[in-house]
């Protein structure tokens, strides 16, 4: 269950970011050490390093059930770093630790939902690692083997009283000092206290109520934190498990315990120098005298710098966004004011342009600040490449091409399901059987590549496979047990024909199973590329493979349009989606049978749409040749849109539509408004709409 006391909403947003992040670096880990055929030394250091983490910060957060799973989990590779001979399946250990990822995202998921951690359903998991343990140990007590560290518990060990040393123990004081700005010092400094309680017993700390007052975060972030404990650990070894703290900054380690005989008061001299420090660090200041190079070069090693990068909320970099697009309006509404536009004042122009110089770098700069690289979404992949190799029995591999490439936060998230899709889709049906790779002459082990590369403003990503490929004469029957079919077969172009698979429903697959046969996942592709300005296309080869192509924008808070007036209504189109614009001849107008407009373009007729006929705007331009005609594309359908005037291009800033316009039909013609330099408003049309939507009044 989430702890009362000790959390708020920014204690409780950065675990679940950090602990996610780090969830992501493990599964990868363990993704790189099976394409290895095993964990190395480093590999096995990184998952103990970051299952120790994700288990301190459970325990701070009172999450107990991932944090006994972490500590299991760490309890496993703290008995596979002591003892590197030890023999053991490598494979049985990565399904263990990817279960235990699975299980403790499935928790951070609820978290973020608001609802109670499950503290149980990790008992399997555990027991399935204490089996693992005992047949790696050769114990047939399931835990017997490994460390003997006690389970990491939810509160901060209790200060014992001061006594005797135990034997071979020595006495440790520790003043720890956290970064600025780290916030929440408290806490922090309850885990220390959980973590020392690990491998040493607590003595003392300052303050002792770092729990209970609520003034105790600011006497740490002024005064420190000073833990005194007892270990068998050496100094260095003590040293080097304090600088795991997280946001440390500084950390001043003494040893306190004084090689001499006890008093006859029955009492060591540790204690006696409790009240006289220059005593007690006596014995590390001989060490020092013996050691200065070797001390000084430690010491400073210890002393990290300011950190450089912070994490900052998506909610507020969204609103800067806004606020940007804001900035730039006004900065339009100010320069193309049309009164100013009358005053001849050469210092105005001048100031205007430099304003509209520093206004173009700052859009540039947030813009780049919500950027991220692809390669997180593209390492997902790895583990969905994995399960499904093992599934259903293929050798696959993947390769990443361009993953730097970088994109707005808000596609990325557009694109996570449809590249999980297309993943599936390549390795269900373009893979062959190796039997079937094998009488074709292919190699055993099938490849599917993923590749991004920046194209102007927009970013072309393909998934492509060495498999079977697209066969045309299947899907064209699919289609036409379906209905599908509008013209003879003979005039579809492989790319139409290739195209059908996105239809709703649409499968080729006669055998349902987990991963396909349900019609269900290709269109998931269409709607969510559709929905961020973006477009499909698929290029087959029978026998040879497939390749997906997405192309997608680099943002979709800004984009370029061009804006059209249509009567006294200005509308925007995006840029992208528009092939040409053309003042038609009255030899190029013709009617299909059905009496519908059409257009004649270098031998190619086209569709038209009249605006003002679908939506009833009132114009004078009603004649094609008075007008101008703009042919847009999308998905490889085109057809030609008739508007009064072209008014200009303009990179216009997408707001989204209100409340009200969503529950309308409106809302299914347009993909967000935005506002011109003259504070006009311009309904932003959306491509897909324009060639798909039956026309009207003709």
């Amino acid at each position: 269950m989430a702890p009362e006391n000790n959390q708020d909403e920014s204690l409780l947003e950065l675990f679940v970011f950090e602990t996610g992040q780090n969830a992501q670096q493990l599964e990868q880990v363990v993704l790189a050490a099976e394409s290895q055929g095993g964990f190395s030394h480093d590999q096995v250091n990184e998952v103990f390093r970051i299952m120790h983490t994700i288990k301190g910060s459970a325990a701070m957060m009172s999450f107990v059930g991932i944090a006994k799973l972490a500590h299991r989990m760490e309890d496993l590779f703290f008995y596979i770093r002591e003892n590197p001979e030890a023999s053991y399946d490598s494979r049985a250990v990565s399904d263990m630790i990817l279960s235990c990822m699975d299980f403790i995202n499935q928790e951070l998921e609820r978290i973020r939902s608001g609802e109670p951690a499950d503290q149980e359903d990790n008992q399997l998991l555990i027991h399935r690692i204490d089996l693992l343990m005992s047949v790696m140990t050769g114990n047939s007590e399931p835990h017997a083997g490994c460390s003997a560290k006690p389970p990491a518990g939810v509160s901060a060990p209790a200060p014992v009283p001061l006594g005797s040393e135990s034997p071979g123990a020595k006495r440790y004081k520790a003043i720890i000092l956290f970064e600025d700005g780290c916030a929440m010092e408290d806490v922090r400094a309850y885990s220390v206290t959980v973590e020392v309680g690990e491998y040493a017993k607590v003595l003392s700390y300052e303050p002792q109520d770092i729990m209970e007052n609520g003034e105790s975060a600011a006497r740490v972030r002024e005064h420190g934190f000073t833990i005194r404990f007892e270990t068998e650990l050496s100094l260095e070894e003590v040293r080097k498990k304090l600088m795991q703290t997280v946001f440390l900054s500084e950390l001043d380690l003494v040893c306190e315990t004084v090689e001499a005989a006890p008093t006859e008061a029955g009492h060591d001299d540790a204690e006696a120098h409790e009240g006289h420090p220059e005593a007690a660090e006596a014995p590390e200041a001989s060490e020092a005298a013996k050691k200065p190079a070797a001390n000084q070069d430690s010491t400073a090693q210890y002393h990290q710098q300011p950190q450089s990068i912070i994490s900052v909320s998506v909610n507020k970099l969204d609103l800067m966004m806004d606020l940007m697009g804001e900035l730039v309006i006004a900065k339009t509404m100010v320069v193309e004011n049309p009164e100013i536009a009358k005053l001849e004042v050469a210092d105005f122009n001048k100031s205007a342009a430099h304003l509209s110089k520093i206004v173009t770098e700052m859009q540039e700069l947030v813009m780049s600040m919500r950027l991220v690289p692809l390669s997180a979404t593209f390492h997902r992949m790895q583990r969905v490449v994995r399960d499904m190799s093992n599934t259903l029995n293929k050798d696959v591999h993947l390769t990443l091409i361009g993953e730097d490439t970088s994109v707005d936060k808000n596609v990325i998230e557009h694109i996570a399901d449809p590249l999980i899709h297309l993943v599936r889709n390549s390795i269900d049906h373009g893979i062959e059987s190796a039997e079937e790779r094998a009488r074709a002459g292919k190699s055993p082990t099938a490849t599917v590549t993923l590749e991004a590369q920046n194209a102007g403003g927009n970013v072309l990503v393909s998934i492509r496979d060495d498999g079977r490929g697209l066969d045309r004469e299947k899907i064209l029957a699919r289609a036409r047990a379906n209905n599908l079919l509008t013209k003879p077969e003979s005039e579809y172009t492989d790319r139409e024909v290739y195209n059908m698979i996105f239809l709703p429903g649409f499968s080729t697959n006669e055998k349902v199973t987990e991963f396909s046969g349900r019609g269900v996942g290709m269109d998931v592709v269409m709607q969510n590329i559709s929905q961020i300005g973006g477009s499909v296309a698929i290029e087959s080869e029978p026998g040879k493979g497939m390749n997906t192509l997405l192309k997608i924008p680099l943002t979709i808070a800004i984009l370029d349009g061009m804006n059209v007036s249509v009567g006294d209504t200005r509308l925007t189109v995006p840029i992208a989606a528009i092939c040409e614009s053309f003042k038609p001849r009255q030899q190029d107008i013709l009617k299909d049978i059905d009496g519908n407009e059409m257009i004649m373009v270098r031998g190619e007729c086209y569709a038209v749409l009249r605006l003002h006929r679908q939506w009833n705007v009132q114009t004078s331009v009603t004649q094609l040749t008075d007008g101008i005609l703009m042919m847009v594309e999308q998905d490889g359908k085109k057809r030609c849109i008739f508007v009064d005037k072209l008014v200009g291009r303009q990179q216009v800033v997408v707001k989204a539509l209100p409340a009200y316009l969503k529950k309308t039909p409106l809302s299914r013609c347009l993909s967000g408004l935005t506002l011109l330099g003259d504070g006009s408003i311009s309904l932003i049309l959306d491509a897909g709409w324009l060639v798909e939507t039956s026309i009207n009044g003709q």
